[in-house]
């Protein structure tokens, strides 16, 4: 009688996992069926595009479009400034950010008002920002009306090498807010006890800091270098309202080459381009996956 009712509890929970799995997938159906039309399938069509001559004859040609588009002069211009933008405005974005969220853990004067300073640009649209950076840098703007006064000439921002100073600006003003507000809240869930030890201990704030707090917030850092390493690849609207489809060469980036290329139909150098630029994409991701996992497995321990 015991092994019968053991069998027909077996029997039950294993229909009831049945059902749950099925349920399961009914909720995760419309989920994947989106990620596969918005994103795998179209990923890839574009690396069949990439193997082919166009998209008539579609006769394959295998590396020869990545050949040619790592040859083409304006690829390899965007690509550079890509990099020294990416290069200077990423680890910026992280180390200030996590430098403002430390400075407004402490009780400063205008605390309110030196974060709504930051996170303001996140409620106003990307034009409304851009009109702004156009009335300080302007050939006869605010900026060069300051810089004036100590006898400096004007400078035209937009149409000079100070031009990915200007975007660097307007790029750390946009995003500093978001980025402070993770490491806001990865500060405060830093557990107090280990702090109060580490005090007791008459550890100084300097080694509290590089032995404790950056351990736990080696996630956030990762996420925020992330998201940062992304929102430096879509710049491409505040130049695009600030310089038109060709920029000066400071600030011809590779998303204002990809925009142009895609304006001529030229499919194979626009596929070429993408794929090269996702490849880099998860190096670049997976690298900062193993250093995140070096500084933080003993926390994770």
């Amino acid at each position: 009688m015991k092994k019968l009712k053991e069998k027909k509890t077996h029997i039950s929970m294993g229909k009831r996992l049945k059902r749950v799995k099925r349920n399961s997938g009914v909720f995760i159906a419309p989920s994947f069926l989106g990620v596969m039309t918005f994103f795998v399938i179209p990923f890839i069509v574009i690396i069949y595009y990439s193997m082919v001559d166009n998209p008539i004859s579609r006769n394959f040609v295998f590396l020869d479009n990545f050949k040619n588009i790592i040859g083409n002069a304006a690829f390899r211009s965007a690509v550079s400034n890509t990099a020294i933008f990416a290069g200077v405005s990423v680890p910026l974005a992280v180390v200030l950010s996590l430098l403002l969220a430390i400075l407004l853990e402490s009780k400063i004067p205008f605390r309110s008002q030196f974060r709504t300073f930051f996170l303001s640009p996140m409620m106003v649209p990307v034009a409304s920002v851009v009109l702004i950076w156009q009335v300080l840098f302007h050939y006869n703007g605010v900026v060069n009306d300051m810089i004036a006064v100590v006898g400096a000439g004007p400078i035209d921002w937009f149409k000079s090498a100070y031009g990915r100073i200007v975007l660097t600006i307007l790029f750390l003003w946009k995003n500093l807010g978001y980025n402070m507000i993770l490491f806001m809240a990865a500060l405060a869930s830093i557990p107090k006890d280990i702090l109060e030890v580490a005090r007791m201990e008459s550890a100084t704030a300097l080694q509290t800091f590089f032995k404790i707090k950056i351990r736990y917030l080696s996630s956030t850092i990762l996420f925020v270098a992330i998201m940062s390493l992304i929102n430096s690849f879509k710049v491409f609207r505040e130049i695009y309202l600030l310089s038109g489809d060709y920029p000066v060469d400071s600030i011809y980036m590779l998303q204002t080459f990809m925009n142009n290329t895609f304006r001529n139909l030229d499919y194979q150098k626009l596929s070429s381009a993408a794929v090269l630029m996702s490849i880099v994409m998860v190096l670049i991701i997976g690298f900062l996956f193993i250093v995140e996992n070096h500084f933080g497995k003993d926390v994770e321990g």
